[in-house]
């Protein structure tokens, strides 16, 4: 692991323990490691100096044009979603935008059933890709980065694990669109956030459901990751609230857990790959979990380490009944 990336990773105090039904969440805290100024893709997007359409009138569905015209680089980190246009998408890999730059990002579809303009520019979500299918699109794009050195994702995966979420939801979404199972869970959302604040200078958090590390998002500026931290955590709890209601945090003490996940990491076999914006895209795999990280100017802007989900992966999967049903508002 390059020293950068493990200074950080090093150098992280943990907040007190946050705890909801079988959720526990650690605050995370750290120095800004004097890493360049930017923005969040939420500030830059309500300054109106940052816009998302379609690649061109007919679209393209794994590309988004970005148009970024502030002085400062803009982070939209991996997952996040926009919604709008001819069908809503989400970032397959982190990107520090340049400034003043036109720039083609790498994305995924979110709502397969949809094909037609709904606005001419996307919007900002309150969501991010759900955490399970998050980790398994991380583990897609870096076979693709070293298959063909493109941010490529499996979109059949993607729709496969949104299908799975409205399943366990009895949700029967018109476009398959993922932000209605967000939308369909707001209220227990909610409650999650109310339970998982934010504090004051932190950078990021770390998850174990039922007493397992699930996962950790780290950016190297407070004020970025407190525009962050609402989707992150819905993208953390929506399956842990769908999967197990009511469930315990389990009897493993949170705070060893995470730091014994952290030193974890160092074990991961690291990749680098050039990114499509400001800095270079490493990526770290095991068998357990899938990494990325952004590093810009020899500073670590954003890392993430998901989990790979352990379970039987047919049980992890919507039956082809289901996947036929709810295909037929696909636009193929």
């Amino acid at each position: 692991m390059k020293p950068e990336i493990k200074s950080c990773l090093d150098t992280l105090r943990y907040g007190d323990s946050q705890s909801y039904q079988h959720i526990v969440v650690i605050p995370l805290h750290g120095a800004t490691n004097g890493a360049p100024p930017y923005i969040a893709l939420a500030d830059a997007m309500s300054a109106k100096t940052l816009t998302v359409t379609e690649v061109s009138e007919g679209g393209s569905v794994p590309e988004l044009l970005v148009n970024n015209e502030s002085e400062t680089p803009v982070l939209i980190i991996d997952g996040e979603e926009l919604l709008g246009a001819k069908q809503n998408r989400i970032l397959n890999t982190t990107i520090l935008l340049k400034e003043k730059s036109r720039t083609r990002v790498p994305v995924s579809c979110t709502e397969a059933g949809r094909w037609d303009y709904a606005s001419a520019q996307f919007a900002e979500s309150d969501a991010m890709l759900e955490r399970k299918i998050r980790t398994s699109k991380s583990r897609s794009v870096r076979d693709a980065l070293a298959r063909e050195g493109k941010h490529h994702a499996d979109q059949g995966e993607v729709w496969a694990g949104i299908d799975l979420l409205h399943a366990k939801a009895n949700l029967c979404s018109p476009t398959s669109a993922m932000h209605d199972a967000f939308k369909a869970r707001r209220e227990q959302l909610d409650a999650c956030l109310r339970a998982f604040p934010r504090e004051e200078g932190q950078v990021g958090l770390l998850v174990l459901i039922g007493g397992r590390v699930t996962g950790l998002d780290l950016v190297s500026r407070p004020e970025v990751y407190a525009r962050l931290h609402d989707k992150l955590v819905r993208s953390y709890v929506l399956d842990a609230l769908l999967d197990q209601p009511g469930g315990t945090a389990g009897s493993t003490d949170p705070q060893v857990a995470a730091r014994d996940y952290v030193a974890s990491t160092e074990a991961a076999s690291e990749e680098v790959f050039p990114s499509v914006g400001y800095g270079r895209d490493h990526r770290f795999t095991t068998s357990a979990l899938a990494g990325s990280a952004l590093v810009h100017d020899g500073k670590l802007i954003h890392a993430s380490f998901l989990s790979v989900d352990t379970a039987d992966p047919r049980q992890d999967k919507p039956s082809l009944a289901s996947l036929r049903r709810r295909r037929r508002f696909r636009v193929e």
